[in-house]
């Protein structure tokens, strides 16, 4: 995969990140994502991402489970192997509106994470690049895109004057790509040094 050159800022508040965020796409920048270590509400509307589109793929997955529970319990107990319980009907919807709903709810929940994952390359053997070791525990972790154009040194200033704690140029794949990661890449390991 292609290698890409990033500027990373740190942040130690969500105040100071949403006002850096601004004047850094302001300034047209390109922000390639931000890491927080929780949620932070309306920070994809300022990174001007567009809205989710997982709640169209639950509502298709959940209307293939409902076909294929109504279609699958017609043809099985109406044409292929008809038995006459009880005097009911072969054709028997109220009894069946049980087993179609849990279809469709398991049908659009599977569907759902599964499309999650994919989205955002999630998976035991997907490798990634990781921009901060304290991006999932006490910081806000921006990677701004460079381009050929990009003056990185001026960019790290324009980020540090718009409050990160802490800013470097790093060099990463961006995408993900299989692979496992080597003894000296663990992000997370804790390294100790000998006394």
């Amino acid at each position: 995969m292609a290698k890409k050159k990033f500027v990373v800022g740190c942040f130690d508040e969500e105040t100071v990140l949403f006002s850096a965020v601004k004047k850094i796409r302001t300034a047209g920048y390109k922000i390639k994502d931000v890491y927080t270590p929780f949620p932070v509400h309306g920070l994809d509307h300022a990174l001007g991402m567009r809205e989710t589109s997982i709640h169209t793929a639950g509502f298709i997955y959940g209307i293939t489970g409902t076909t294929t529970a109504l279609s699958g319990m017609s043809w099985i107990l109406a044409k292929d192997w008809p038995l006459n319980i009880g005097g009911k009907p072969h054709f028997s919807l109220p009894a069946w509106i049980p087993i179609t709903f849990e279809l469709t709810v398991l049908f659009a929940a599977v569907g759902m994470v599964y499309t999650f994952c994919y989205l955002c390359q999630l998976a035991p053997f997907v490798k990634k690049h990781h921009f901060h070791p304290r991006a999932t525990d006490d910081l806000f972790v921006m990677a701004i895109e460079c381009t050929e154009k990009t003056n990185t040194e001026d960019l790290q200033a324009f980020v540090k004057n718009a409050g990160a704690v802490e800013v470097n140029v790093q060099v990463a794949e961006e995408g993900w790509w299989f692979g496992r990661y080597d003894k000296n890449e663990m992000p997370f390991e804790s390294k100790t040094v000998a006394a």
